[in-house]
């Protein structure tokens, strides 16, 4: 007898109360937690939590998906994010019986050197700045179309003489039907809280509720993809906005979507692109409205080995290009 998702509904309901209470001021830290793993994911918007593919660094963006990836696949990605900043992660999912999956991972982004200089501005020397974060998860196909996950995070930051540790985990709920190529999930990424905080003050995580689908046309190699995200933050105060002026409730709504389309013209490959409301907005209002908002990539999927580059722009500085290898051991 199978399991009902009943249980995982009730538990993502409580946490969607506790998480409407919580992060009244708009800064948050940890933030590289909110970057993508997958090139492909880079290339739909950044963010689908639905995308049932056989891509292992999904389980760092929704741990029920780890159902879908094959045993025994590793994947490696490197991300070029901004000037000076560069990413790389890593997972690997194992099944565990029937129904389960295990999964890894590890997220990092270094920030270079910098010059470390007292208040009279003098120079003291160079120093290091990154943030980590080590992950490990389980994912189980609670019916022949549920699946729910959950993944806890180890998260480390480094700046300078000042650290900080967290705690975190990520809940997953994933509903597929191939025989109508659709897939829904529901994901709360990013619960917990500090274990040591850079100084007296504890901060924020970058909690974020997200919901999507995922939808293949019968009669065409089309997949179109939809997600909401950050959907417990509705207030101005939540944007970057150097006017300070109130934004418009359909503006505010639209930052919540992030949409994504891949053109399947065979099962081993796929081009894709995407377009993240929130990204262009704050682009745009940050003096940088080229390719705001806009992403794009392609790859190549084998039976042991695939491979995906994209490219994408998070900031002012320069654009951000990504590249993922997965092979089956």
């Amino acid at each position: 007898m199978t399991k009902s998702p009943r249980t995982l509904f009730t538990l993502l309901a409580i946490v969607w109360s506790a998480c409407s209470q919580a992060q009244d001021a708009s800064t948050t830290i940890f933030n590289f937690l909110r970057l993508p793993a997958s090139s492909h994911s880079m290339a739909l918007g950044g963010i689908q939590v639905a995308a049932p593919d056989d891509d292992a660094a999904l389980l760092l963006q929704n741990p029920a998906l780890m159902a879908n990836i094959t045993d025994r696949s590793i994947n490696l990605g490197f991300l070029s994010y901004m000037q000076g900043c560069k990413s790389a992660n890593a997972s690997y999912a194992m099944a565990a019986g029937e129904r389960g999956t295990w999964g890894v991972g590890a997220q990092l982004l270094g920030y270079g050197s910098m010059k470390e200089m007292n208040v009279d501005g003098i120079e003291l020397g160079d120093y290091a700045a990154l943030d980590m974060a080590l992950s490990g998860g389980y994912s189980y196909t609670l019916t022949d179309h549920w699946a729910g996950g959950a993944l806890g995070k180890f998260v480390y930051s480094k700046y300078g003489h000042f650290t900080s540790v967290a705690l975190a985990v990520d809940l997953g709920l994933n509903y597929l039907n191939d025989a109508g190529d659709f897939s829904f999930s529901l994901v709360a990424a990013n619960l917990g809280g500090q274990v040591k905080p850079f100084g007296d003050k504890r901060e924020h995580l970058p909690l974020d509720i997200r919901t999507g689908i995922t939808k293949q046309l019968a009669n065409a190699p089309i997949r179109f993809s939809v997600s909401m995200v950050d959907l417990t933050h509705w207030s101005s105060r939540h944007y970057y906005n150097p006017t300070r002026e109130k934004e418009k409730a359909g503006r505010i709504l639209m930052n919540h979507f992030v949409l994504g389309v891949d053109i399947l013209p065979t099962e081993q490959l796929y081009v894709a692109a995407g377009f993240n409301f929130r990204r262009a907005s704050e682009l745009k209002a940050a003096g940088s409205s080229h390719a705001a908002g806009l992403s794009f990539g392609a790859g190549v999927n084998l039976k042991r080995f695939k491979v995906g580059v994209s490219y994408a722009k998070f900031h002012v500085s320069m654009p951000a290009l990504m590249a993922n290898v997965q092979c089956q051991l």
